[in-house]
């Protein structure tokens, strides 16, 4: 009897738990079971390796095998797990020596060739493989991805034949160098400058981008609110490697693969009104992440706001305050991060011309209010800034003379988020309650003007804190320690849309009443 035991990965969510498997030869009919959990795709994988190490020119033994896969309570899925197993077929039938393997993991899709294919879900294991300073191998067209956890030792080849040529001493594999894509070549981010006139809108923009921070725009239909969002990313502060490695770490695991060339780039996803609360937070029988975890560190442009369905999103809500994303099923359980920035568009009525200049609204009240009425009032509540985008006049269209550009206002936003890291290690937009009492202290003027606005408007406890972080954040591209009314009457006016609030005109009175 013979045993070889190989170690590799499993994937769970953007985890890579450590598999062992187990490979022992008996005497008994001919014969080849896989045993600890496997799903469809890791049971078919005793034809691949079986054709694969035939074609290799290797004896397939004719002898009773077991293949166990430990611990047997972890699932086992996808084709990661043909590598470690014809590896430790051929271990444990004396053609590769069995010391050699201690110091490995393998992750692998074979072919019927013997050729290898690339799997999903190669960074994650990458990273945690990198912790227990083991030798990956892995696929030639995985390479790149894995050496993305910087540090990491990796050997990657195409074929079968090239990897026991290594392990038997004859041919050694050289270790790949540790390569990270150059950040300055990265693709660019369409520029603010751009945009036609919407100075209000623009100055929104800049606070979300410094402070982390939601933002709802609305106005009619060609104003600029999808020109504004998608402007967004190219203002955002760079990405740190750990904020790029978790973003990959989801991309790897996602169907839609991780590709170098976004290495640092903060994604902009963009999903279509008609997608599925399923599309928005992920799930399936194996769980996978939706677009709020594809956005991680990044921008959730949702256009057309009202026009999703109302129980799709609902589901944002707890993910906007605790940035993941818990998805369970009867046979298991999987997190996913979702800490993204989520802006959204929509129109103020359903014609979208409600206050246009030219009077082109025919809605009645009621259609207005049924039309806002699928948005719930603890979704806008999350939401911490609500703009108003209005049409940009004809004669103004051409003057595009004098427009910021968006590396202007990145120094700016760069400038105020170095300030909120300093002070505590986040965005403004994650403070905590007791992050905001030692960071928002008012003056007596100050607290009263607040409490009498918050009266006046009837806004939610929610919202109180949420213009304290906007104001803070308000405060610190100015350079001011010390917030003023000036900085709390600005993010005041960004919440236009509240159930109980009034125009800006009458807030404006309310600042004056407070002050006097």
């Amino acid at each position: 009897m013979s045993t070889a035991i190989v170690h590799t990965r499993a994937q769970a969510g953007i985890h890579a738990p450590p598999v062992t498997v187990e490979v022992h030869l008996a005497n008994g009919l001919p014969g080849l079971s896989i045993v600890g959990l496997p799903e469809t795709e890791v049971k078919e994988s005793k034809d691949r390796v079986r054709a694969a190490l035939l074609n290799s020119q290797f004896e397939f033994p004719v002898r009773r095998i077991t293949i166990n896969l430990a611990p047997a309570d972890l699932p086992k899925e996808g084709a990661r797990f043909d590598l470690p197993i014809a590896i430790g077929i051929l271990a444990a039938s004396g053609q590769l020596p069995v010391d050699a393997l201690d110091n490995y993991e393998f992750i692998g899709e074979l072919a019927l060739t013997g050729a290898l294919r690339p799997v999903r879900g190669i960074l994650p294991a990458a990273i945690q493989i990198r912790a227990q300073q083991r030798t990956l191998i892995i696929p030639t067209a995985n390479a790149a991805e894995a050496l993305l956890a910087n540090g990491i030792r990796v050997h990657a080849m195409d074929h079968l034949l090239a990897l026991c040529a290594h392990l038997n001493g004859q041919t050694l594999l050289p270790l790949l160098a540790s390569r990270l894509p150059d950040p300055d070549n990265l693709p660019t981010h369409p520029d603010l400058a751009e945009v036609v006139g919407q100075p209000r809108a623009k100055r929104a923009l800049t606070i979300a981008a410094a402070g982390g921070h939601s933002l709802l725009l609305y106005g009619p239909p060609g104003s600029g609110k999808t020109l504004l969002a998608q402007r967004l990313p190219g203002i955002l502060p760079p990405m740190n490697e750990d904020e790029a490695l978790q973003s990959a770490a989801i991309y790897s695991v996602s169907h839609h693969g991780f590709q170098q060339a976004h290495w640092r780039l903060r994604p902009f996803r963009s999903p279509h009104h008609t997608s599925s609360a399923v599309a928005l937070v992920g799930g399936g029988s194996h769980p996978r992440p939706g677009e709020i975890s594809l956005a991680h560190h990044g921008v959730l442009f949702l256009d057309e706001l009202p026009e999703f369905e109302r129980r799709v999103l609902e589901v944002l809500r707890e993910p906007l305050e605790s940035g993941t994303i818990t998805i369970s099923r009867a046979a298991r359980q999987a997190e996913f991060p979702a800490r993204f920035q989520l802006i959204a568009a929509m129109n103020p009525c359903p014609c979208g011309y409600l206050g246009h200049p030219n009077n082109r609204c025919l809605c009645t009240p009621q259609q207005i209010h049924r039309y806002r009425a699928r948005l719930s009032g603890p979704l806008l509540d999350r939401i911490d800034m609500h703009v108003e985008v209005p049409p940009v006049p004809v004669g103004q269209l051409q003057h595009t003379a004098g427009m910021e550009s968006s590396d202007t206002i990145r120094q700016r936003v760069c400038a105020a988020r170095d300030i909120q890291l300093q002070r505590h290690i986040k965005p403004n937009a994650l403070l905590s309650h007791t992050d905001i009492t030692q960071s928002c202290k008012l003056t007596q003027t100050s607290q009263n003007f607040l409490e009498h606005a918050i009266t006046r408007l009837g806004l939610s406890a929610r919202a109180y804190h949420r213009i304290l972080k906007v104001a803070r954040t308000i405060a610190d591209l100015a350079g001011c320690e010390q917030l003023t009314q000036a900085h709390l009457a600005e993010a005041l006016g960004y919440r236009q849309l509240d159930r109980a609030s009034l125009p800006v005109n009458q807030i404006n009175h309310a600042a004056q009443q407070a002050v006097e």
